[in-house]
Order: structure tokens, then C-alpha cells, then sequence
């Protein structure tokens, strides 16, 4: 599935849920799914800055595509970073860095979001963007 087809699916599951009350509890289920991460994983050089809560995001490349891993010490951040995770996961350095990332703004996270939360969300995503800029310049 291509990024757009991904986030579309991501927008369709959530327009099923009316109350953000509900929305939240479906961001910690999808948190609380999110694969662990290694413990060696688990260090500050790992850590994403800018975020309020504590996030460690890993990326590895494998046949030209990234898989990310990551863990939060918080539970509705551990959701959007498993959201994040779900959308750009084995996806190419150039699709993941060429993404428009509307699904953020489509299912109202953006709005619903404290104003750290909003910069922790910004900081997940330049994180990841930067892992996929470091792996195609590799080349």
C-alpha cells in the first residue's frame, strides 16, 4: 500500500468514532498494540527532542525500505507514534521524506492535541524524516 492508501485507511477507522473521548481510547489500544522495542533501543541517543514525554524512535533499513520501532513513557503518545509508525513504515527514504502527512489534520489530531503534544507530534516527525534523509544519502 502506497502512504496516501495507508493514511486514507487511517482517516476511514477514525471517522467511525465520533467522540474524541473515544478517539483517545482508540490511540491508546493502537499504543498499547505497538510492537516493543529493543531495550537497547531504550537510550538517550534515541530519544526524540522536543518532546514533552519520553520517545525513542530506532529506524533500520532492510531491501530499500525503513522500519521504525519506538516506545513512549506515555500512553497517548506511544498511540501517535504508532500512528506514525503504521503510515510510514516499509516505505522508501523517498516516499516516507516526500510524504504530505494529512491524515494528522483529517482525523483532528492536530486540533485535539495540548500545544506540547502538538510539538512532540511535529518532533516524532521530523525525527522520522531525518532517519530517512540519513539512509538516502547513505545510498
Amino acid at each position: 500500500m502506497t502512504i496516501n492508501e495507508i493514511q486514507d485507511r487511517v482517516i476511514n477507522e477514525f471517522s467511525d468514532i465520533d467522540d474524541w473521548m473515544d478517539r483517545y481510547a482508540y490511540i491508546i489500544d493502537l499504543g498499547n498494540a505497538l510492537p516493543p522495542i529493543d531495550p537497547a533501543f531504550k537510550t538517550n541517543q534515541y530519544l526524540i527532542e522536543g518532546c514533552q514525554s519520553r520517545v525513542w524512535l530506532n529506524a533500520e533499513l532492510s531491501d530499500g525500505r525503513i522500519q521504525y520501532t519506538a516506545d513512549s513513557d506515555a500512553i497517548i503518545v506511544k498511540g501517535i507514534i504508532s500512528l506514525l509508525i503504521e503510515v510510514l513504515n516499509d516505505h522508501t527514504p523517498d516516499e516516507i521524506l516526500n510524504a504530505d502527512l494529512y491524515f494528522i489534520d483529517r482525523i483532528g489530531l492536530s486540533e485535539h492535541l495540548s500545544p506540547t503534544r502538538s510539538n512532540g507530534l511535529a518532533a516524532m516527525v521530523k525525527q522520522m524524516r531525518v532517519y530517512a534523509l540519513a539512509y538516502k544519502t547513505r545510498g
